[in-house]
C-alpha cells in the first residue's frame, strides 16, 4: 500500500504510520496550495491522534537541474515547516495546534468538519475516508511469480477504511522563493515530541518504501535486510552517505525487475549497471507547480516530462482521486510511452470533493474496539504482517 504498514516501527506504533502524503493547488481558492497527511491506517472511531508525536510537513522550493536519463531536481535550501501537534484525548475530544515556521499559530479542533483558518492558512485535523486504492494481492501475486496478475475489475484492498488526516491550506505567495520558478517539493514526517525529537516515518511518493525498497529481487548488495526503518531516518531532501549505497542499489535492482514484467525492456540501464529511475525517486519527495491550476492527473507529471525532455503542462503533485498505483505501474513496468497498465482498481471507496478540507467524509463502519489485555497487544500488531508486499 502506498506507505500503509511500511516497516517494523510502523507496524509497532502504528500512531506514527504515514499512509499517504498529497500536494495540489487548491481547486476551490486559486493561489493556495493544499497539502494532506493521511496516519493510522484502519482508523477507527476510537481513534486519536498522539500526544507523543508531531505531524510535519515540509517545503522547499525545486528546480529542474537536468532531464532525459539524468533527470534530477535542484532542491532550495530555505524551508518552511508546517508542524501540528495534540493534546490528550479525553472521551473522544482532542485539541490540536498548528504552528508555522514563518510564525503564524493557530488552535483547532480534532474532528470539527471545518478546521481552522487565520490569514494565509486554513488547518484541519481529524478521521476520514482512506482515499488510496490499489489491489495488493494481485500486486504481491505479480512480484513473486514474475508476471502481471491483474484482472479488470480488481478487488479493492481494505475498501471502506479510515485514517487519521491533516489538512493544510496555506496561501502560496507566502512560500520562500530562493530558486527561479513556482515549483516546490513536499514531504511528510512524524517526529517524536519533547526534547529529544527523532524522525519516526517520512514520506513523499507512494510506493517508494513498500515496493522499490521493499521487494529485494535481484539486488546485488543484500537481500536479507528489511531497509525501510533505516530509510525513515534519512532526511526526505538529503540522503546521508552511510546506506545511500544500500538504497540505490534496492531502487535499482526492483526497478529493473518491475520493468520486466510485461516481457518487455522499457528502459535501457546505464553504467554501472543503475536503473535510469533510480536517482530521481531516490529523492523522495512530491513535486508541485503552484503557478498551474488544479488539475486531478498530474502525477509524475512532471517527472516523466523530464525523463521525455519536454516541459510538464500540469501542476504535477499528486491529488486524492487520481489512479496513483495505475500510473506508477505504467512508468516502471511500461515505461515511458507505455499504453496505461491498471491493476483494475480506479477509484477510492469515497470520492475526494473540490472544497475544504477535500477527503471524503469517514466511512466509520468499524466498531469501537474493545481494549485488549496486555499480553495480546504484541500479536495485535504482528498481524499487520501480512499485509507486507
Amino acid at each position: 500500500m502506498s506507505d500503509h504498514f511500511s516497516g517494523p516501527r510502523a507496524l509497532a506504533g502504528p500512531l506514527c504510520d504515514i499512509a499517504d502524503v498529497f500536494a495540489f493547488p487548491s481547486p476551490e481558492r486559486s493561489g493556495h496550495l493544499v497539502l494532506v497527511m493521511n496516519i493510522l491506517p484502519k482508523a477507527t472511531r476510537a481513534s486519536s491522534f498522539s500526544d507523543a508525536i508531531i505531524c510535519r510537513l515540509r517545503l522547499r522550493c525545486a528546480a529542474i537541474a537536468a532531464t532525459g536519463p539524468d533527470a534530477h531536481f535542484d532542491v532550495g535550501h530555505e524551508e518552511i515547516v508546517f508542524d501540528l501537534s495534540f493534546d490528550e484525548s479525553d472521551d473522544g475530544k482532542q485539541e490540536g495546534i498548528f504552528n508555522s515556521s514563518t510564525g503564524d499559530s493557530l488552535a483547532l479542533r480534532v474532528h470539527d468538519p471545518h478546521g481552522a483558518s487565520i490569514p494565509n492558512f486554513r488547518v484541519f485535523a481529524g478521521i476520514r475516508s482512506d482515499p488510496f486504492f490499489m489491489d495488493l494481492l494481485a500486486l504481491q501475486t505479480t512480484l513473486k511469480t514474475g508476471q502481471l496478475a491483474f484482472t479488470n475489475p480488481g478487488a479493492p484492498f481494505i475498501p471502506g477504511s479510515d485514517v487519521l488526516s491533516v489538512v493544510v491550506e496555506v496561501n502560496a505567495a507566502i512560500l520562500p522563493r530562493d530558486r527561479d520558478g513556482s515549483l516546490f517539493c513536499v514531504a511528510a514526517e512524524t517526529v517524536s515530541a519533547g526534547k529529544l525529537p527523532i524522525r519516526l516515518e517520512r514520506v513523499g511518493r507512494p510506493e517508494v518504501k513498500n515496493v522499490l525498497l521493499n521487494a529485494q529481487h535481484g539486488d546485488p548488495v543484500n537481500q536479507a535486510i528489511d531497509l525501510r526503518d533505516l530509510y525513515n531516518l534519512e532526511d526526505p531532501f538529503h540522503v546521508g552517505p552511510d546506506y545511500r549505497n544500500a538504497y540505490r542499489s534496492r531502487i535499482s535492482s526492483t526497478s529493473s525487475y518491475l520493468d520486466s514484467l510485461d516481457g518487455e525492456i522499457g528502459w535501457a540501464v546505464g553504467e554501472p549497471g543503475t536503473h535510469p529511475l533510480t536517482e530521481l525517486f531516490l529523492a523522495d519527495f512530491l513535486v508541485v507547480d503552484v503557478g498551474k491550476p488544479f488539475a486531478d492527473d498530474g502525477f509524475l507529471e512532471i517527472e516523466r516530462a523530464m525523463l521525455a525532455g519536454i516541459p510538464h503542462q500540469t501542476c504535477g503533485g499528486r491529488t486524492l482521486n487520481h489512479d496513483t498505483m495505475d500510473t506508477f505501474y505504467t512508468l516502471f513496468i511500461g515505461g515511458l510511452d507505455a499504453p496505461r497498465i491498471s491493476d483494475g482498481v480506479d477509484r477510492p471507496t469515497n470520492l475526494a470533493v473540490e472544497s475544504f478540507p477535500y477527503l471524503a467524509e469517514p466511512n466509520l463502519l468499524a466498531p469501537v474496539p474493545k481494549p485488549e489485555p496486555e499480553d495480546t497487544v504484541h500479536h495485535h500488531h504482528h498481524t499487520f504482517g501480512k499485509y507486507r508486499l
